[in-house]
């Protein structure tokens, strides 16, 4: 039985978005989601593990999921509630959450398919799917088990308000101490360490992961990726931005499904394959997770709006 390279844990919601004729729109997200449907449609065969709900919004999130191509052995509905992200602003950013029994808390990894873990090769873990509980401790304890078991573990923070809470700090303290990979914006950063500014919380995080390949994602201003003693730096793309929602999901999920396909490329290619995975989602609305063929399209841009290289400081 054929299993899932990629596998990606978490939360997936509706977004009830505020318009500015105070009209609310769902629309079907989650970090965790968002990141395993790029994964999936850039072409490495890929798992959302997460529950969602047996009603409209449960409905939406899993149809979307067959679309993308994921493993629907992984994904079940229950019979809890939704979990429902309210945006009463996108510029500013502002979140709050609604789901205190929601289905997402009722995931269970005893349920997953017998023999999943031989397979899976990067394990994706964030967002407020770490500081909910009893979800939480759930998948703490599954990164645990893969950690031992050799996978390499994936992380992006995502920073949202409910990661303000003090007992969240261990979780951050273990998580980044695992993982293999992590993605971090600098308002991330701002929030994950309180008081200090982007730089300063940067050089927090390497110091609690101190064997992580870093990706920061600084929006408009490009990103940067902390490997191997190196700091690559990448400018964004040029598109007509739609939108920019799902940009740091869809760039994590890309920057994943980049180490899966080409496994010896330089990480210079890695971190040029998740700036064009984040542009072709923000040449859309919503967050769209663009296919292989799109990403690799994109990349044919010239090399002068690329990357560059410089050595650093461990």
């Amino acid at each position: 039985m054929n299993f899932p390279r990629y596998v990606v844990f978490g939360e997936a919601l509706t977004d009830f978005i505020l318009q500015p004729d105070q009209r609310w729109i769902a629309c079907p997200g989650g970090s965790c989601w968002n990141v395993a449907r790029a994964g999936a449609r850039c072409g490495v065969p890929t798992a959302f593990a997460g529950t969602v709900s047996q009603d409209v919004f449960g409905d939406a999130l899993f149809s979307q999921a067959q679309q993308a191509g994921l493993d629907m052995r992984f994904m079940r509905q229950l019979p809890h509630t939704p979990l429902l992200a309210m945006v009463p602003s996108t510029r500013p950013p502002q979140y709050f959450f609604v789901g205190d029994d929601s289905a997402d808390l009722h995931f269970d990894p005893a349920a997953l398919p017998a023999g999943w873990m031989d397979a899976v090769e990067i394990a994706h873990f964030g967002c407020i799917s770490l500081a909910r509980q009893p979800l939480a401790g759930r998948l703490l304890q599954v990164a645990r088990e893969l950690a031992a078991a050799g996978k390499r573990i994936a992380f992006d923070p995502n920073f949202r308000s409910p990661m303000a809470d003090p007992a969240y700090r261990a979780t951050l303290v273990e998580m980044a101490s695992m993982a293999h990979f992590i993605k971090v914006s600098d308002e991330d950063l701002t929030g994950l360490f309180p008081g200090r500014d982007v730089r300063t919380g940067l050089a927090e995080l390497r110091r609690l992961a101190p064997r992580a390949a870093l990706l920061l994602t600084r929006g408009a201003e490009g990103m940067t990726l902390f490997q191997d003693g190196r700091q690559s730096d990448q400018r964004v793309f040029a598109v007509d931005v739609k939108d920019t929602v799902g940009c740091g999901d869809t760039a994590m999920g890309g920057w994943m499904a980049s180490q899966l396909l080409y496994p010896d490329a330089d990480p210079a290619w890695h971190l040029r394959y998740a700036a064009a995975s984040a542009a072709c989602t923000a040449a859309h609305d919503g967050a769209y997770p663009p296919s292989a063929e799109e990403v690799l399209d994109l990349m044919k841009q010239p090399l002068t709006i690329g990357t560059r290289r410089r050595e650093i400081e461990n």
